[in-house]
């Protein structure tokens, strides 16, 4: 068969530069806002006709930062602890044989510059910052919402969420608007699942370094610099 080659139309911004820290799924942390900018042979106002009229959308994209010359047909999910082994098809992991990933989002509205053309505002986005965006649709309930659907060995984890401890000295150099933002991806507990170690950490957030020990479920944040 040929090859296809597809190409970004935009590319997303958010507050994390790297992956580490970044929910593992989207919709997880809804205050989490990505910026969708388009690229300029994209930034054509007609392509956004009419998308204000639904409120949550599908971001096609781009694992940029996974890309592999071989794939793998199993995967180690890390809400498995990081050793048992399940197919690459029966997983959301980003090293795939073609590494695209889908994300549904909240559209918040859209924002206009005179740098970027018309750039989308949504919530809840997954990626990190610099994500290549394939595609856009429309995220329509009706079809694509399923309520009863078996959600397999990730419907045991969809509750797990650690406490969060950050002294208010610290959480004083993160910008107001950020900070419950902050706490809430700290709460979906970063680390990899088969880390249970006492270990510092260090996520990048918004320009900050936040360091943070683990231990009996609850995450204390140890220190916050720049």
């Amino acid at each position: 068969m040929n090859e296809t080659v597809f190409r970004p139309v935009a590319v997303i911004r958010t507050d994390f530069p790297q992956k580490f820290g970044v929910p593992r799924q989207s919709g997880r942390v809804p205050s989490l806002v990505g910026r969708v900018v388009f690229l300029p042979a994209f930034r054509n106002p007609d392509a956004l006709r009419g998308i204000g009229e639904f409120s949550h959308l599908w971001l096609l994209f781009d694992f940029s930062l996974s890309h592999r010359g071989e794939w793998s047909p199993t995967v180690r999910p890390p809400r498995l602890g990081g050793n048992t082994r399940v197919g690459v098809f029966a997983s959301r992991s980003p090293f795939r044989p073609n590494p695209i990933g889908l994300s549904s989002v909240r559209l918040l509205g859209t924002e206009e510059t005179a740098a970027e053309g018309t750039v989308l505002l949504v919530g809840g986005a997954d990626l990190v910052d610099g994500t290549p965006i394939f595609d856009i649709k429309p995220y329509l309930p009706f079809t694509d919402a399923h309520p009863d659907a078996a959600c397999g060995y990730a419907d045991a984890h969809r509750e797990d969420r650690l406490a969060v401890e950050c002294p208010s000295e610290l959480l004083s150099r993160i910008p107001e608007p950020k900070r419950e933002t902050l706490l809430a991806c700290l709460a979906e507990d970063p680390r990899p699942s088969y880390q249970e170690d006492a270990r510092v950490y260090t996520v990048s957030f918004a320009g900050a370094e936040v360091s943070f020990t683990v231990s009996d479920g609850t995450l204390h944040v140890t220190d916050i610099g720049s």
